[in-house]
């Protein structure tokens, strides 16, 4: 089976740094069992062709419609018997034209805020009329849509689209799995927070919250790591809440550097407002670290036997999943056990063995 994937990036050939790990741990699996080429839209992967993961990428950079000459050329060579967007936005305005020009099946995956709706930060496809017709003419447009958590699901659902759940796995050989493991309380308790600091991931209800732990004589410390895309807000926010020296931010961590951080790690920290995942809560869990942050994405769906949850955007009830945690040590391990049973169960190998049985039912069906 030749297959296309059209991503919006994450598939730089450094293979460290501007990937989605979860892209690159799927198109790893899949190119074991086909032919797959990788189209990226990323403008600074743009030009060339190169092997990553066993996939074939084409860096044909943010001009849709240079994609889909480059996917149109390659068809020329080889028929693909599938195309899937990853994302339900300039990838899927890419390949849905083109699975009927080719007539190839095309799989949309929603990994993103396509389906979300947060005006007061201007995010979110839905936002408007307009994106909510967008959306369902993709989603109604494609030959299957995914989602990777139940949230998701639900959403597509509002549109009018039956969605199939499948989670975005973690590679079992880039992450082994280690058993949750008690908390040294002779020190501060260790804290973790991973991802980009932006407005949805809502660092700032965050640094309330911890202030709030802090406020009922509970020590921690706090590693930070993601990309700072608020210009330094978010350590001014730590510095104002009087917690500047609990906090550490590392910025972008590769995932070689990151693993040793989730390791040592008590409790993972999230504050979304909205998770379609997210990856790295199941990163934490394979690793056995008990996660306590809102209720979205996977955590959602693990509440509350494998996740102490809160509503985004409530500091107080964030505050209060948080330094139950850490007060509780036996239902600290309890739910760190119960999360990894869930994220080994849909592991890496789980998600590109659904993907591919789901190319092969829409192969057979056109």
């Amino acid at each position: 089976m030749k297959v296309a994937i059209v991503a919006p990036g994450g598939l730089d050939p450094s293979g460290e740094r501007r990937v989605i790990p979860a892209l690159l741990w799927l198109i790893e699996r899949l190119s074991r069992e086909a032919e797959v080429h990788a189209f990226t839209l990323a403008p600074v992967e743009s030009g060339g062709t190169y092997t990553l993961r066993g996939a074939t990428v084409h860096a044909v950079g943010p001009h849709l419609a240079r994609a889909a000459s480059a996917i149109r050329a390659e068809h020329a060579r080889g028929r693909f018997q599938v195309i899937h967007a990853f994302w339900a936005t300039h990838p899927a305005y890419v390949a849905l034209p083109l699975g009927g020009l080719l007539g190839a099946p095309v799989m949309v995956h929603i990994a993103g805020g396509e389906l979300a709706s947060l005006p007061d930060i201007d995010y979110g496809g839905v936002r408007t009329w307009r994106g909510r017709a967008a959306m369902r003419a993709v989603l109604r447009s494609a030959s299957v849509v995914t989602g990777a958590s139940r949230g998701i699901i639900e959403s597509a659902a509002r549109l009018g689209c039956r969605a199939v759940r499948v989670p975005l796995g973690v590679a079992r050989d880039a992450w082994p799995p280690c058993p949750p493991r008690a908390r040294d309380t002779s020190r501060p308790a260790r804290l973790i927070h991973v991802a980009s600091l932006n407005r949805v991931k809502d660092p700032f209800t965050l640094i309330r919250a911890l202030r709030l732990v802090a406020d009922r004589g509970t020590s921690f410390s706090l590693d930070v790591a993601g990309e700072d895309t608020l210009q330094g807000a978010v350590a001014d926010a730590a510095h104002q809440a009087g917690l500047a020296d609990c906090i550490t931010f590392h910025g972008f961590r590769t995932q070689g550097e990151l693993r040793p951080m989730v390791l040592a790690a008590d409790v993972m920290v999230i504050s979304s407002r909205h998770e379609a995942g997210p990856i790295a809560a199941l990163e934490a869990a394979v690793s056995g670290v008990a996660v306590a942050g809102t209720a979205v994405g996977h955590l959602a769906e693990w509440a509350p036997h494998a996740a102490a949850v809160a509503p985004p955007g409530d500091a107080e009830a964030l505050a209060h999943a948080i330094d139950g945690l850490l007060r509780d040590e036996t239902r600290r391990l309890a739910i760190a056990g119960a999360a990894q049973e869930h994220s080994m169960s849909e592991d890496a190998d789980f998600t590109a063995s659904r993907v591919m049985g789901l190319y092969r039912e829409m192969a057979a069906a056109r």
